[in-house]
């Protein structure tokens, strides 16, 4: 009896060990998000202009994920969808609010966001960049969502600035050695003359601090960096609001200098991308760690670079503000030594909404109710005969006289001005720069997508549509 009962106690640690092997307990993630960046702006995905090479090695060594969606065509709604798992049709937070109604850009008590769940399963938890779902005093400010620390932007109009005066840790502003030629006392935004310290560079100096005192425990690690986003009062003020503090190798080329500075700018945060990389190899966790590089949304010219010659957003069409595939389609790579195959490309259509449900299959947390979130690990890890797909994407835009958008197959749908515009239909499988509208000639799909979109719009009298078509 003893003799059996030890054997099976030896056979419960067995495959006890056998099973952590498979699937290690408790990985830690970090996910990385440009902002603005084009999904044509890395080398993977196709630049030739811009030097990204430590992004274009972690493709080489995990997945890129071609058909991948940001939550919106703009910052804060985006943002939104990644942190709650709900799309733009029920989501909080569903456009960027604008100064006089900043309140309603700011998550609630009742929104779970992944950061909390992270918690919930133990995880030592970290924001460094730009937030923009929160200020100091508001339910929705990180420190109330679920992260234990913070650094960097509670504002997206003070991110614009990338020599601002003050940045914030957790809930205190912290004083920086830059002189404003003009900024907004409240908000931050602005520009300088005076410049001494750059944005960018303290907040990747503050995550690999962090990084160093908790790589021991489960963590994860959320850096929304605001490269390359472009400073919209310094280009009113200066002509150039790509602020980058020299141009490197494209120094001499001759280029405009708002083209430099944006080239300067990816190439920077690339560089720095690498020194993580290398971290995680130094501290022997490069295995144990999930690392997710995207962008939140489609690329600009508001700083006055000229995303044609870059050819920022490759072969789609439409930039940021727009829901054709440019301003919402964004490079997503996925890296996972051990568990994401080496040089795996993989077409699922996914999109920010679905981090909720996969950092719930990861932590083995159980999903929010009401959201619209389907795990991709099992694309992840190369079973793709067991991944859930969704009956569609959606999408909607209320600035510019509003727009809907909707992908379900190869089919995108695009209705301008929400709810009873014209209707666009596009087939991306044979037509992915979105070229001819061809609504006219299947009214059975044009009247599914109307379905789709008015099934995903639920009203909330604080999104009113603004502006005009243009």
């Amino acid at each position: 009896m003893k003799l059996t009962c030890a054997l099976s106690f030896l056979l419960l640690g067995l495959f006890s060990a056998l099973a952590d092997d498979h699937e290690p307990a408790k990985p830690n993630v970090i996910f990385i998000m440009a902002d603005d960046l084009g999904y044509g702006d890395l080398g993977c995905f196709g630049q030739t202009k811009i030097k990204t090479p430590r992004l274009d090695q972690m493709a080489a060594e995990g997945m890129k994920l071609t058909q991948f969606y940001a939550g919106a065509t703009v910052c804060a709604p985006s943002r939104c969808v990644l942190m709650t798992g709900q799309h733009t049709g029920r989501c909080w937070v569903r456009g960027n609010a604008g100064a006089g109604n900043i309140e309603s850009q700011a998550l609630r008590d009742e929104d779970k966001t992944i950061a909390e769940v992270f918690k919930d399963a133990g995880y030592a938890t970290a924001l460094f960049g730009k937030w923009g779902l929160g200020e100091s005093t508001s339910p929705g400010h990180p420190n109330n969502q679920g992260f234990d620390v913070c650094y960097g932007y509670l504002n997206q109009h003070h991110a614009h600035n990338y020599y601002p005066s003050f940045l914030y840790r957790n809930k205190e502003r912290v004083a920086l050695r830059n002189v404003p030629q003009w900024e907004n006392a409240e908000r931050g935004e602005g520009w300088s003359m005076e410049r001494v310290d750059y944005t960018h560079d303290l907040i990747h100096a503050e995550a690999m601090q962090w990084l160093s005192e908790n790589h021991e425990k489960p963590f994860f690690l959320y850096l929304p960096y605001t490269i390359p986003h472009a400073n919209n009062e310094g280009t009113r003020g200066t002509g150039d609001g790509q602020e980058v503090p020299e141009y490197g190798i494209y120094a001499d080329k001759p280029w405009p200098r708002p083209d430099k500075g944006q080239a300067a700018m990816i190439t920077r945060m690339d560089r720095d991308i690498g020194v993580l990389l290398d971290r995680l190899k130094e501290y022997k966790i490069d295995e144990k760690t999930l690392v997710i590089f995207t962008s939140d949304n489609g690329p600009h010219r508001e700083g006055n670079n000229d995303p044609e010659f870059f050819d920022a957003n490759g072969p789609l069409r439409g930039l940021k503000r727009a829901l054709f595939e440019g301003g919402i389609r964004v490079p997503t790579i996925a890296r996972w030594p051990g568990r994401i195959e080496a040089g795996a490309v993989s077409e699922h259509q996914g999109y920010f909404g679905d981090v909720m449900a996969t950092v719930c299959a990861l932590t083995k947390q159980l999903m929010p109710k009401d959201i619209q979130s389907i795990s991709f690990l099992p694309t992840l890890l190369g079973q793709a005969t067991e991944q859930e797909q969704h009956p569609y994407l959606y999408w909607e835009f209320y600035e510019q006289g509003s727009r809907q958008a909707v992908r379900f197959g190869d089919w995108k749908a695009i209705r301008e001005p929400m709810h009873d515009g014209k209707m666009q239909l596009y087939h991306l499988g044979k037509d992915i720069g979105e070229e001819t509208d061809v609504a006219s000639e299947h009214p059975d799909l044009v009247k599914k997508a109307a379905a789709f979109m008015d099934e995903a719009h639920r009203p909330d009298p604080k999104w009113q549509i603004r502006g005009r078509r243009r």
